[in-house]
């Protein structure tokens, strides 16, 4: 077994990622950074993201697994103590693929060729200067609305427990293959109205973004931030490739859900 560990880069899950690769020596595991069939975050969901968008070439062929260090992750399902039995396991056992679904994004520009990005949580659209973005929301073509506000957050299934939440979107399960538009602010009042309400898309539906003028707009893709100029058009659609998770035992999606936003400490 090939694997890879990516850590959040503090002492605590520095160590621990020392003592696990202590642990896989033993198991005449490989440690490949370039083509692991299994990588192992260690830190938290932040640190998952990382994971997944340094191996999101490798999707088809690459599982990941979280062990969270600090709070509860929501990604994260092993605990430090059980990094042994999670090795054992990854080593005895057949485990459980459990695939989710991702955001595709194109970003289409004035000049050059169009950009493709993923993201496992959410993608998001602002100016990139904090003023109001206006831009025409079309849904498989037509066009919907002309949004204006702050901007809109187009998250996963997965993803929608994150930023998504926040904004007042759905709780969307895995199992689904869509995506969700949600608002940021939007402006609604005598002059200017939009429908209000976080819009869910199935894998057959996409959702263009077109800026109503000349604006460099600030795009984020999870964790990933940059400005981009002369963006003509974004489009966001269910991705065609999906993120994979080894399972070694049951993490049910609504049981996270409970034990990160409701469950007393």
């Amino acid at each position: 077994m090939k694997y890879a560990i990516l850590t959040k880069g503090d002492s605590k899950s520095n160590a621990l990622k020392q003592k696990m690769v202590g642990y896989m020596t033993d198991f005449n595991m490989q440690e490949d950074t370039v083509a692991p069939e299994i990588v192992i975050s260690v830190g938290g969901d932040g640190t998952l993201l990382q994971a997944f968008h340094t191996y999101s070439h490798r999707l088809n062929d690459t599982s990941f697994v979280g062990i969270h260090t600090g709070h509860l992750g929501f990604y994260a399902d092993w605990l430090p103590h059980e990094v042994e039995k999670l090795i054992i396991a990854i080593n005895n056992d057949t485990f459980q693929v459990i695939e989710y679904p991702l955001v595709e994004v194109v970003v289409r520009y004035e000049e050059g060729k169009a950009s493709r990005y993923l993201a496992l949580n959410e993608a998001t659209v602002k100016t990139h200067n904090g003023a109001t973005l206006v831009a025409d929301i079309s849904l498989r073509g037509e066009l919907f609305e002309r949004f204006r506000g702050d901007g809109l957050c187009v998250s996963t299934p997965s993803g929608s427990t994150a930023y998504n939440k926040a904004l007042g979107g759905a709780l969307i399960h895995p199992s689904l293959d869509a995506i969700q538009v949600t608002e940021i602010a939007s402006i609604n009042n005598r002059v200017f109205r939009t429908v209000g309400s976080p819009l869910v898309l199935p894998k057959h539906h996409n959702c263009q973004v077109s800026p109503a003028s000349p604006v460099t707009l600030q795009l984020t893709f999870d964790h990933i931030t940059a400005d981009h100029k002369g963006v003509t058009s974004i489009q966001y659609r269910v991705a065609d490739e999906k993120v994979r998770f080894a399972r070694f035992r049951p993490f049910p999606f609504w049981k996270r859900v409970h034990d990160s936003f409701i469950a007393s400490k």
